[in-house]
């Protein structure tokens, strides 16, 4: 018998062989959407929680408060639960029904904001006083650690270490940045690829950071690529995903499985894995499966 907290991570890697356009390459998808709150961020989320708890930084009566897109809210909602921590979290107001619905139904008190910029804002400065702790993950060295610590050995060990390319969205670059950590030390050679939305784009999940926003945690020598995607390609990349592989996914997971479909054309072979990020019933009330 396991507690919920034990069976965050060691999430499944499939094979994309319906979208792959090359024979001579291997496209997997991991799928974060396996883990218990439903997404890649149950990870960071317990890594930041409990990182801080350790430290002793959580003190009595304080209460958590973050700023996310979604899926880091739900997550959060979820283990500062299982923590009996109270947490507040300040979304954007573009945040799909579902979204905010979940993290409610776990007990979080959800604020929105006009952009996720003005949300950052907001935590931040409710955070200068004594009553809140802010968990940060655009800065948290416990966001990447928990993908150093757990993604990218599982990546690793279940392409029993013939990984060639490991293609990610970029939001808080979490992800990113701890596999692309554990992954270089393991082999120099393994490419590491990021996502980001072109100009104009909207692609929840996948950011082009302000200068002045930009996560602190991202470091821009462990990327050695970025792809942009459009919006239309990752929604169409979504779509294809669940009625050609019946991976059911939202829009990040898209654009990233986009990016790793248009690296395997340029590749004479290889084995690629991208981060399928969660799971599409929390886009149901959006247009993205219309």
């Amino acid at each position: 018998m396991s507690s919920l907290l034990e069976l965050v991570g060691n999430t499944p890697l499939v094979e994309l062989n319906r979208i792959n356009p090359n024979p001579d390459v291997k496209i997997y998808g991991k799928l974060e959407g396996n883990n218990p709150g439903g997404s890649v961020k149950d990870r960071a989320a317990f890594s930041m929680i409990k990182g801080a708890l350790d430290r002793g930084e959580i003190r009595p009566g304080m209460k958590l408060i973050e700023a996310t897109s979604g899926n880091t809210g739900i997550a959060l909602a979820m283990i500062a639960r299982l923590f009996d921590l109270e947490i507040e979290l300040i979304l954007p107001q573009n945040s799909t029904k579902e979204r905010v619905l979940t993290m409610e139904a776990y007990g979080a008190k959800v604020v929105l904001t006009e952009t996720m910029e003005s949300a950052r804002d907001y935590a931040e400065e409710k955070a200068a006083g004594k009553e809140y702790f802010l968990l940060n993950q655009f800065a948290n060295q416990d966001n990447w650690k928990a993908h150093y610590n757990t993604t990218g050995p599982e990546i690793y060990k279940d392409t029993n270490g013939k990984v060639t390319h490991f293609v990610s969205s970029m939001g808080t670059t979490g992800t990113i940045m701890g596999v692309s950590r554990y992954m270089k030390e393991k082999n120099q050679n393994i490419q590491i690829v990021g996502c980001q939305p072109t100009d104009g784009s909207s692609i929840p999940g996948i950011r082009k950071w302000p200068e002045a926003y930009l996560p602190k945690i991202f470091e821009k020598e462990r990327v050695d690529r970025v792809m942009e995607v459009t919006q239309e390609n990752a929604v169409q990349m979504t779509r294809k995903l669940a009625r050609e592989e019946a991976v059911f996914a939202g829009m990040s997971s898209g654009g990233a499985a986009w990016a790793a479909v248009e690296l395997a054309r340029e590749l004479k072979e290889g084995i690629i894995v991208c981060i399928i990020c969660d799971r599409g019933d929390r886009y149901l009330s959006s247009d993205l499966f219309g």
